[in-house]
Protein backbone atom coordinates (compact mmCIF):
# COMPACT_ATOMS: atom_id res chain seq x y z
CA UNK A 1 0.00 0.00 0.00
CA UNK A 2 1.36 3.37 -0.96
CA UNK A 3 1.17 5.91 1.82
CA UNK A 4 0.47 9.50 1.06
CA UNK A 5 3.38 11.84 1.86
CA UNK A 6 3.15 13.63 5.17
CA UNK A 7 1.88 17.18 5.04
CA UNK A 8 4.61 19.82 4.88
CA UNK A 9 3.81 21.03 8.38
CA UNK A 10 4.27 17.52 9.81
CA UNK A 11 7.56 17.02 7.93
CA UNK A 12 8.83 20.31 9.33
CA UNK A 13 7.89 19.30 12.87
CA UNK A 14 9.61 15.93 12.48
CA UNK A 15 12.77 17.62 11.11
CA UNK A 16 12.84 20.12 13.96
CA UNK A 17 12.42 17.29 16.46
CA UNK A 18 15.36 15.34 15.07
CA UNK A 19 17.65 18.36 14.78
CA UNK A 20 16.60 19.60 18.21
CA UNK A 21 17.60 16.32 19.86
CA UNK A 22 20.88 16.25 17.94
CA UNK A 23 21.50 19.85 18.92
CA UNK A 24 20.99 19.07 22.58
CA UNK A 25 23.38 16.13 22.32
CA UNK A 26 25.97 18.33 20.60
CA UNK A 27 25.59 21.00 23.26
CA UNK A 28 26.03 18.41 25.99
CA UNK A 29 29.15 17.03 24.33
CA UNK A 30 30.54 20.51 23.86
CA UNK A 31 29.87 21.28 27.50
CA UNK A 32 31.75 18.15 28.56
CA UNK A 33 34.62 19.08 26.27
CA UNK A 34 34.66 22.64 27.71
CA UNK A 35 34.91 21.31 31.24
CA UNK A 36 37.64 18.84 30.39
CA UNK A 37 39.61 21.48 28.49
CA UNK A 38 39.97 23.65 31.60
CA UNK A 39 43.20 23.50 33.55
CA UNK A 40 42.75 21.77 36.91
CA UNK A 41 42.88 24.12 39.90
CA UNK A 42 46.42 24.61 41.17
CA UNK A 43 47.29 22.59 44.27
CA UNK A 44 47.16 24.46 47.53
CA UNK A 45 50.51 25.89 48.59
CA UNK A 46 51.97 24.06 51.60
CA UNK A 47 51.66 26.25 54.67
CA UNK A 48 55.39 26.07 55.39
CA UNK A 49 56.00 27.95 52.11
CA UNK A 50 53.40 30.63 52.85
CA UNK A 51 54.91 34.09 53.26
CA UNK A 52 54.24 35.65 56.64
CA UNK A 53 55.44 39.06 55.44
CA UNK A 54 51.88 40.25 54.94
CA UNK A 55 49.17 41.70 57.11
CA UNK A 56 46.87 38.99 58.43
CA UNK A 57 49.23 36.11 57.58
CA UNK A 58 49.22 33.40 60.24
CA UNK A 59 51.82 30.82 61.17
CA UNK A 60 50.75 27.18 60.95
CA UNK A 61 52.00 26.09 64.38
CA UNK A 62 50.88 22.44 64.09
CA UNK A 63 52.89 22.13 60.89
CA UNK A 64 55.89 23.67 62.65
CA UNK A 65 55.57 21.12 65.45
CA UNK A 66 55.32 18.33 62.87
CA UNK A 67 58.44 19.54 61.05
CA UNK A 68 60.50 19.81 64.23
CA UNK A 69 59.18 16.48 65.53
CA UNK A 70 60.11 14.80 62.25
CA UNK A 71 63.61 16.27 62.46
CA UNK A 72 63.94 15.07 66.03
CA UNK A 73 62.65 11.62 65.08
CA UNK A 74 65.32 11.38 62.38
CA UNK A 75 67.85 12.03 65.11
CA UNK A 76 66.45 9.42 67.51
CA UNK A 77 64.61 11.89 69.75
CA UNK A 78 60.98 12.09 70.91
CA UNK A 79 58.43 14.35 69.28
CA UNK A 80 57.40 17.71 70.69
CA UNK A 81 53.84 18.95 71.04
CA UNK A 82 52.48 22.47 71.23
CA UNK A 83 52.04 23.89 74.71
CA UNK A 84 49.71 26.87 75.20
CA UNK A 85 51.97 28.55 77.76
CA UNK A 86 55.02 28.23 75.53
CA UNK A 87 52.98 29.42 72.54
CA UNK A 88 51.99 32.55 74.47
CA UNK A 89 55.58 33.09 75.56
CA UNK A 90 56.87 32.79 71.98
CA UNK A 91 54.17 35.12 70.68
CA UNK A 92 55.04 37.75 73.27
CA UNK A 93 58.75 37.58 72.42
CA UNK A 94 58.19 37.75 68.66
CA UNK A 95 55.85 40.71 69.08
CA UNK A 96 58.21 42.60 71.39
CA UNK A 97 61.08 42.19 68.94
CA UNK A 98 58.87 43.28 66.04
CA UNK A 99 57.59 46.32 67.93
CA UNK A 100 61.08 47.39 68.99
CA UNK A 101 62.67 46.39 65.67
CA UNK A 102 65.39 44.45 67.44
CA UNK A 103 66.59 40.86 67.50
CA UNK A 104 67.44 40.08 71.10
CA UNK A 105 66.49 37.38 73.62
CA UNK A 106 66.24 40.18 76.20
CA UNK A 107 64.23 42.59 74.05
CA UNK A 108 61.65 42.70 76.84
CA UNK A 109 62.77 40.47 79.69
CA UNK A 110 65.50 37.86 79.88
CA UNK A 111 64.73 34.35 78.69
CA UNK A 112 65.04 32.97 82.21
CA UNK A 113 62.56 35.53 83.52
CA UNK A 114 60.12 34.84 80.74
CA UNK A 115 60.15 31.07 81.05
CA UNK A 116 59.66 31.25 84.82
CA UNK A 117 56.74 33.67 84.38
CA UNK A 118 55.16 31.67 81.55
CA UNK A 119 53.28 29.20 83.76
CA UNK A 120 55.28 26.31 82.30
CA UNK A 121 57.28 24.57 85.03
CA UNK A 122 60.41 23.74 83.03
CA UNK A 123 63.11 21.24 83.79
CA UNK A 124 65.08 22.44 80.78
CA UNK A 125 64.28 25.00 78.10
CA UNK A 126 65.89 26.82 75.22
CA UNK A 127 64.92 29.51 72.73
CA UNK A 128 65.76 30.23 69.11
CA UNK A 129 64.96 33.62 67.63
CA UNK A 130 65.37 34.92 64.11
CA UNK A 131 64.44 37.71 61.73
CA UNK A 132 64.26 38.11 57.98
CA UNK A 133 62.81 34.67 57.33
CA UNK A 134 59.52 35.09 55.51
CA UNK A 135 58.35 31.48 55.65
CA UNK A 136 58.33 28.65 58.14
CA UNK A 137 60.50 26.60 55.78
CA UNK A 138 63.15 29.35 55.74
CA UNK A 139 63.14 29.73 59.53
CA UNK A 140 63.40 25.98 60.07
CA UNK A 141 66.25 25.68 57.56
CA UNK A 142 68.12 28.60 59.12
CA UNK A 143 67.94 27.09 62.59
CA UNK A 144 68.78 23.61 61.34
CA UNK A 145 71.87 24.86 59.50
CA UNK A 146 73.21 26.77 62.53
CA UNK A 147 74.91 24.36 65.00
CA UNK A 148 73.81 26.07 68.25
CA UNK A 149 70.25 26.55 67.02
CA UNK A 150 70.15 22.98 65.74
CA UNK A 151 71.27 21.81 69.19
CA UNK A 152 68.28 23.61 70.71
CA UNK A 153 65.84 21.94 68.31
CA UNK A 154 67.46 18.63 69.27
CA UNK A 155 67.29 19.31 73.01
CA UNK A 156 67.23 15.74 74.27
CA UNK A 157 64.67 15.98 77.08
CA UNK A 158 62.28 18.31 75.28
CA UNK A 159 58.68 17.24 74.72
CA UNK A 160 56.89 20.64 74.43
CA UNK A 161 57.30 23.69 72.24
CA UNK A 162 55.86 27.05 71.32
CA UNK A 163 56.50 29.05 68.16
CA UNK A 164 55.39 32.42 66.82
CA UNK A 165 56.13 34.92 64.07
CA UNK A 166 55.30 38.63 64.15
CA UNK A 167 55.07 40.88 61.09
CA UNK A 168 56.45 44.42 61.26
CA UNK A 169 56.11 46.05 57.81
CA UNK A 170 58.09 49.17 58.68
CA UNK A 171 61.22 47.27 59.69
CA UNK A 172 64.21 45.95 57.77
CA UNK A 173 63.55 42.29 58.54
CA UNK A 174 59.74 42.33 58.31
CA UNK A 175 59.19 39.02 60.17
CA UNK A 176 60.49 38.19 63.66
CA UNK A 177 60.51 34.65 65.07
CA UNK A 178 60.63 32.93 68.43
CA UNK A 179 60.82 29.19 69.09
CA UNK A 180 60.72 27.91 72.67
CA UNK A 181 61.41 24.24 73.29
CA UNK A 182 61.27 22.69 76.76
CA UNK A 183 60.71 19.71 79.02
CA UNK A 184 58.35 19.86 82.01
CA UNK A 185 59.82 19.54 85.48
CA UNK A 186 57.44 16.74 86.53
CA UNK A 187 56.33 18.54 89.68
CA UNK A 188 59.80 19.77 90.60
CA UNK A 189 60.78 23.39 91.00
CA UNK A 190 62.32 25.27 88.10
CA UNK A 191 65.69 23.71 87.41
CA UNK A 192 68.70 25.10 85.56
CA UNK A 193 67.84 26.41 82.12
CA UNK A 194 69.97 26.12 79.04
CA UNK A 195 71.54 29.39 78.01
CA UNK A 196 69.72 30.92 75.03
CA UNK A 197 71.93 30.91 71.98
CA UNK A 198 72.86 33.87 69.83
CA UNK A 199 70.21 35.12 67.44
CA UNK A 200 70.36 34.61 63.71
CA UNK A 201 70.44 37.95 61.93
CA UNK A 202 70.08 38.26 58.18
CA UNK A 203 71.00 41.32 56.14
CA UNK A 204 68.17 40.55 53.74
CA UNK A 205 65.40 38.05 53.29
CA UNK A 206 66.69 34.64 52.09
CA UNK A 207 64.68 34.99 48.90
CA UNK A 208 63.45 38.08 47.04
CA UNK A 209 59.88 39.04 47.84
Amino acid sequence: MIRAPAPPSLRLAMWLGRTGILGLIALALNACAWVSDQDPPPPAQPSFYRSLAAAGATLDAPTAASMISGYRHNNGLPAVTLDPNLMAMAQEQAQVMATRNTLDHAAGRSFQERIKASGFNAKVAAENIGAGYYTLAEAFSGWRDSPPHRANMLLREATRMGIAAAYAPGTKYKVFWSLVIAAPADGQQHAALSVPVRAIRLDAAPQPH
